[in-house]
């Protein structure tokens, strides 16, 4: 496989070969725009070039596939958090109909569970939705907060134990849970007002949700805009990948013209009326309602090996062929690095200081990895070392340890330089 990659970004780096067209037609790639660090937007064009439609190279999928993260990566911000602050202040979120909190995450702990019920129960009657964008529903919300924001109650209780690390985040994922009782058509409702509330407010904006003071601002990246209509433009099939919930990245996804059915979010299972419930649905060999296998880091393979590529099963979770990979991928955070680790061809990362990416992106072991600071407010450099050789990679039980290449061998510690 790293035999493969190398070859593919050697591929990039050279000359791309002159567009052909029909006797007669004119052909020529999509233009990227500016605003890209360093010799990104000319590696970026030369993808377009050699992939583009009028180009005679084409892999064996009738479309080079392009998947992009959307957190932080397509925007600054996250849309996930962004829909939580809305659904508290608006209070949207339902007491559980069992009256039991643990039954909104498998994960959940019996300290967060008496937490919640604690704060919230007596607000509402089961199934109801609790006014937590009231005076008398602050310390509700504050308790929904915590668990969230920070996986810990507001006493600093631990508010979940037991996840796979590479397949789960189960703070993402009860957003989603959250989400149950209501349909996919009224979570886009949601979804739109907070996309609205998020893009006309200023850069810097904050909010008041509970007690909290909590970002209140959301914009479109301009660069990812023009690269993802350059794509499609050119002939690629580009994709959303997210760990925000799917009725919200359709919303979003709208703004660069990326279909409902081109996302890849986290998707609950329904009731036979169509509304959400509390579990959600799997992927490869983790069947429907187990809720531990998401979009996220490992579960992202397997999203988009299923999704766009067709794969069913356990093969689902595995690296495939290179012709049954997408050739780009663009991410941001260690959540993203299978599935960019994947791309054959080129692979973008914003810089947010994130270990394990930013390990593997500085490694750079076959050429095809690209680093940008974020389009807005970007990071300011890491002031130590990344620690690739020591506790770079975080393993399925949690466990941290050395980042290491397809051969087994130990990314080296690595020095911020794109910033």
């Amino acid at each position: 496989m790293a035999a493969a990659l190398a070859l593919a970004a050697g591929a990039l780096t050279a000359t791309a070969p002159a567009a052909q067209a029909a006797p007669g037609a004119r052909c020529t790639s999509p233009q990227l725009g500016t605003g890209w660090y360093g010799d990104n937007r000319a590696r970026l064009q030369r993808l377009i070039d050699r992939y583009a439609t009028c180009d005679p190279h084409r892999p064996a999928r009738a479309k080079p596939v392009a998947v992009f993260d959307w957190d932080n990566t397509v925007v600054k911000n996250d849309v996930g958090d962004a829909s939580m602050y809305w659904l508290l202040r608006n209070g949207k979120i339902r007491r559980p109909g069992t009256g039991d909190w643990s039954s909104t995450s498998r994960h959940l702990t019996p300290d967060a569970a008496g937490a919640l019920a604690a704060a919230c129960d007596p607000l509402a009657p089961p199934g109801a939705p609790l006014p937590t964008g009231t005076p008398a529903g602050t310390a509700c919300a504050d308790e929904v907060l915590a668990v969230y924001g920070t996986a810990a109650t507001r006493t600093g209780a631990p508010a979940f134990a037991g996840w796979d690390h590479r397949t789960v985040e189960p703070a993402y994922a009860w957003l989603s849970q959250l989400t149950r009782g209501w349909s996919a058509a009224e979570i886009r409702g949601f979804a739109s007002a907070a996309r609205a509330e998020n893009l006309a407010a200023p850069v810097g904006a904050t909010q008041r949700v509970g007690s909290a003071t909590a970002t209140g601002w959301v914009r479109y990246y301009d660069q990812q805009r023009d690269l993802i209509n350059a794509l499609g433009k050119a002939g690629f099939d580009v994709w959303i990948s997210s760990a925000s919930p799917q009725p919200v990245v359709e919303v979003w996804a709208k703004g660069v013209d990326v279909a409902a059915d081109h996302v890849i979010g986290i998707r609950n299972t329904t009731t036979p009326d169509g509304r959400f419930t509390a579990h959600l649905k799997g992927c490869g060999s983790v069947p429907d309602g187990a809720d531990t296998m998401i979009p996220y880091v490992d579960g992202k393979r397997c999203w988009i090996n299923q999704e766009v590529f067709g794969v069913r099963g356990a093969a689902a979770e595995k690296v495939r062929p290179a012709a049954r990979r997408q050739v780009f991928a663009a991410g941001d955070s260690d959540t993203d690095v299978s599935f960019l680790r994947d791309a054959t061809a080129l692979r973008l990362v914003l810089n947010r200081n994130k270990n394990e990416l930013m390990c593997r992106a500085y490694d750079d072991s076959d050429g095809a990895w690209i680093v940008n600071p974020m389009f807005i407010e970007p990071k300011k450099p890491k002031s130590d070392p990344y620690p690739c050789a020591t506790t770079g990679y975080i393993g399925h039980d949690g466990t941290p340890g050395p980042v290491r290449r397809a051969d087994g061998s130990v990314v080296p510690d690595q020095t911020d330089s794109v910033f």
